[in-house]
């Protein structure tokens, strides 16, 4: 039987529970999962961003949402930021739990789909649970969005496979398509030595997450990532102000080449 965890709400900066779930990345091997939703106000704004994440231990390691709703709330963006994410989690578990069905129906701007990396050999279950998906995400008034991921890190060779299977899903729903994986290999061009891969080379480490949600965040709201300033909690001692600087270049690269590529 899986289980999770439920109900994390917060406001503000966010920047507490973001420092938490970087300090637990680094404790523990096995972050918490499981239903999650983080929201905030910004005193002035009336934005109406609500996004939901469908997906697995590569959404939920180091808190990617939370770390999407530190991004929003300096942008001073109001947001609404959930997830349904379990460990060893396909998008077939996803679309057998009625949980998901409600949560989508309950109307959103934006619902990401994560898979695992679903290189060749998983492309068409890729493709047709993306399709699958589309129905009630579009039925509910949201734009289905396509999370690329990475292979594990002995499958480096994967890099493109992967980048084609997400591609191919999301032009596929004619939905959005956040560039993660791309992102990596970008960063890794400015800084061959940056660690992006956790302890198990596989899933992400802080670094890691940091830069998907930053490719995110610059889709959502038109920024452009190299201008965030703000220090990021819980990086102290973790990463340089020159690493979350790639970081940024990195995102805003992956995103340009994709826009290029699908013009």
């Amino acid at each position: 039987m899986r289980t999770g965890s439920t109900g994390r709400t917060g406001g503000g900066r966010a920047a507490a529970s973001l420092l938490a779930a970087i300090a637990i990345a680094f404790a523990v091997p096995g972050p918490a999962c499981g239903q999650s939703e983080t929201s905030f106000e910004p005193p002035g704004s009336d934005g109406d961003l609500r996004v939901l994440f469908l997906g697995n231990s590569l959404t939920y390691s180091n808190d990617l949402p939370g770390m999407l709703v530190f991004l929003l709330d300096d942008a001073e963006i109001k947001a609404t930021v959930a997830s349904l994410a379990y460990p060893n989690f396909g998008l077939q578990d996803h679309w057998e739990m009625q949980d998901t069905h409600d949560r989508i129906a309950e109307g959103w701007d934006v619902v990401v789909l994560q898979q695992g990396p679903s290189a060749t050999e998983g492309r068409g279950s890729l493709i047709e649970l993306a399709e699958r998906f589309a129905g009630p995400i579009r039925a509910a008034g949201a734009t289905p969005a396509l999370y690329m991921v990475w292979p594990a890190e002995p499958r480096s060779f994967d890099f493109q496979g992967v980048s084609d299977s997400y591609a191919a899903a999301a032009d596929r729903v004619g939905g959005l398509l956040f560039p993660a994986g791309e992102a990596w290999l970008d960063a890794w061009e400015l800084d061959e030595g940056i660690a992006l891969y956790g302890g198990d080379h596989f899933h992400p480490s802080p670094l890691g997450s940091y830069l998907a949600a930053l490719v995110i965040y610059e889709q959502l709201i038109g920024a452009d990532a190299r201008e965030l300033t703000a220090d990021v909690p819980g990086f102290e001692g973790v990463a340089t102000a020159a690493e979350l600087q790639t970081l940024r270049k990195a995102a805003h690269r992956a995103n340009i080449d994709h826009r290029r590529a699908h013009r």
